[in-house]
């Protein structure tokens, strides 16, 4: 996973005052690493960065989990899409940005893929195919990463409905965007 989305974390839990006791949570080996000094535009393993995923959402929402995946990846959009992928922005036109999430997929993960189909003039089709790893938490990431982006990009009442999951053991993960204008 790109050091861009871990950063996102590790800024979130020092801005809760939460640092120590989500790598109080963590392996020795994974809080070495989290400590040290963790670069936008290195890779690490996709499981060190879930485990960190795991141990933020058992420290910060230990009874809600599923709703802070959600809001993580909204959190993730939010820092992403303002800073280093903010030429991705067009607003008023969320296609604009959605139609590079192939471009996109491929600054976040090294393996793996992502296709775009834009189904109406307010909804698009995004599959991944071949993720390395796929957990039921990262693609809730996932969903509230792509709400987020299609609400920057001036989509209202934006929704994304994860239909097929490979977590779920079907054969590539499948978002179905849709908003108002």
């Amino acid at each position: 996973m790109k050091g861009s989305v871990v950063l996102s974390r590790l800024e979130l839990i020092a801005a809760k005052g939460v640092f120590e006791q989500v790598m109080a949570a963590l392996p020795a080996d994974d809080q070495s690493v989290w400590r040290g000094i963790v670069l936008a535009v290195s890779w690490y393993p996709f499981e060190m960065a879930q485990r960190l995923d795991q141990a933020i959402a058992t420290v910060m929402s230990p009874k809600h989990k599923r709703q802070f995946f959600l809001d993580m990846g909204r959190a993730s959009a939010d820092a992403n899409l303002s800073n280093i992928h903010k030429a991705f922005v067009h607003v008023g036109d969320p296609h604009y940005l959605l139609s590079r999430a192939p471009q996109i997929y491929s600054k976040y993960y090294d393996k793996g893929r992502r296709t775009y189909e834009k189904s109406s003039p307010t909804s698009c089709l995004l599959k991944t195919f071949e993720a390395e790893s796929v957990t039921l938490d990262d693609c809730l990431t996932v969903v509230g990463w792509h709400v987020r982006a299609i609400e920057i990009c001036g989509g209202k009442s934006a929704r994304v409905k994860e239909t097929l999951c490979r977590a779920r053991g079907d054969d590539h993960c499948e978002y179905h965007c849709s908003w108002s204008e």
